[in-house]
């Protein structure tokens, strides 16, 4: 009999995650929340919904994310929250897809090495702030709940020297930023709808350049 925590997770199926995935996307979970208790990784008021809200929402990303690419960047994981759950999903995929995990405090980033080690993931932590790195090199970026869409673009044609595509959440109150950022910006952009939130949308941006 499957166990109902791990059922939960089932809602992922359709973007082809194993269930053999879940049992580590658990494991994580229940690493979150002890955690949690000693520093602030997520807000207490969603460590009871945190399968739905951090994990299921972190992992919906996955079919953004080209599985013949190498790297993957997370420019904010604070508890690897979306790296940890997109690297979890690869390691059962059998893809060797290396991530990297940008994360400014040294508890969280302590707290990251210990998941990695644990879940046996590809992946590498740099206790460093992002806004301070130069010429770096990846595939994907990815971002959540980390800052604002123009920021973000700001940050990844700034501080990247070479990159394919950013995926990142947008809320509500940010869904016109789009708009707004195509006045500065050239890019091309897929996106879609929230399985968490239904004002909430995924979106992938590729292409991007600076208007003249």
């Amino acid at each position: 009999m499957i166990n109902s925590n791990i059922l939960q997770y089932s809602v992922l199926e359709p973007l082809n995650v194993s269930r053999e995935t879940f049992k580590d996307f658990e494991e994580f979970r229940s690493l979150i929340i002890s955690r949690n208790k000693k520093i602030n990784l997520i807000s207490k008021s969603t460590e009871e919904k945190a399968k739905e809200r951090h994990i299921i929402d972190s992992a919906q990303i996955v079919d953004f994310i080209d599985k013949n690419e190498e790297t993957c960047t997370d420019i904010g994981s604070g508890p690897g929250l979306p790296g940890i759950v997109i690297a979890i999903i690869m390691k059962h995929k059998r893809i060797p897809m290396k991530f990297n995990l940008y994360e400014k405090s040294f508890r969280k980033a302590e707290f990251l090495e210990e998941v990695i080690k644990k879940l046996k993931l590809n992946a590498e932590v740099f206790q460093k702030n992002i806004f301070q790195q130069k010429n770096l090199i990846t595939d994907t970026i990815v971002a959540r709940a980390f800052k604002p869409l123009p920021t973000i673009l700001e940050l990844a044609n700034s501080n990247f020297k070479n990159f394919k595509s950013i995926i990142l959440f947008l809320g509500q109150a940010k869904n016109n930023d789009v708009q707004q950022c195509s006045k500065k910006w050239s890019f091309e952009y897929k996106e879609k709808k929230s399985l968490t939130n239904a004002e909430s949308k995924i979106l992938k941006i590729y292409n991007l350049k600076k208007k003249k």
